[in-house]
């Protein structure tokens, strides 16, 4: 049994498929606006031995999860990928319901202002849903954009209004990824709940990139069964900490509460 077969990862949980796992880990590893990338590349990203990234690359081939350009040995993501991308997002009534308070939160007194709904995956935090700014020169991220959990508003957010069991499992995994990533979890979620129970909003600013600020919520689903997080925020040159904790932060509040339930 070699490594592409053996079923044992994550601590050895024995219902857990590496195999299937690495799958998803070459998915993954396509970034925005990259269209191709060889089994090379994807040994490099994902950290697999090149003959098991090419025995998954041909199986997800086989599945047209991806699309091979054998003259060149490139690969491209597919249609069947696009498939589960917006089945999973129809499945989300939630941006449909978001959507009308989010484009009022962007069509504030600050064109630079953009609003995003965002999801917890591992470590990261993905958006489902945005309302990007009128300025051209401003911060524009399309649905599928990734920020990390950690250092970001959104993801601090989405941590407050967590349960205790899913938080616990998010830095488990954090502690995979090293005994650091961990610490600056508990840290900045300590920190946030802070400022959360303070202000009833988690800021971040320059924390995820140096010249961005933003605030966010967590929003509950109505079922109860996923957190979300809601931000508004802007390139710092434009969007100041003061306006976003005076004029925004009410309103980014109202807007949770009328789309799900506030954590």
């Amino acid at each position: 049994m070699d490594d592409f077969d053996a079923d044992l990862g994550e601590g050895k949980d024995r219902n857990f498929v590496t195999a299937l796992a690495r799958g998803l880990d070459i998915l993954r590893a396509f970034r925005p606006n990259e269209a191709t990338l060889t089994n090379s590349d994807l040994a490099e990203r994902t950290g697999l031995p090149k003959a098991t990234v090419s025995r998954l690359t041909h199986t997800l081939c086989a599945l047209d999860y991806l699309v091979a350009d054998t003259r060149v040995g490139t690969y491209r993501l597919s249609a069947g990928v696009l498939r589960l991308g917006f089945s999973a997002l129809s499945a989300m009534d939630i941006s449909a319901r978001a959507e009308t308070e989010m484009r009022a939160l962007r069509d504030g007194p600050n064109s630079y202002i953009t609003v995003a709904l965002g999801e917890q995956h591992r470590l990261e935090v993905i958006y489902v849903a945005t309302q990007n700014s009128f300025e051209g020169v401003s911060l524009t991220l399309p649905v599928g954009s990734r920020l990390p959990l950690f250092r970001s508003a959104i993801g601090k957010a989405i941590l407050v209004g967590m349960t205790e069991a899913d938080r616990d499992r998010i830095f488990a995994t954090a502690a995979q990824a090293g005994p650091d990533v961990e610490d600056e979890g508990r840290a900045n979620y300590e920190l946030a709940l802070a400022e959360y129970r303070a202000n009833g909003f988690c800021s971040g600013y320059g924390s995820w990139r140096s010249d961005v600020n933003g605030i966010a919520v967590p929003i509950v689903s109505l079922d109860g069964r996923r957190v979300y997080g809601l931000n508004v925020g802007g390139p710092s040159f434009g969007v100041k900490k003061k306006q976003l904790e005076t004029v925004y932060a009410p309103r980014l509040i109202k807007a949770a509460e009328l789309i799900g339930l506030r954590g």
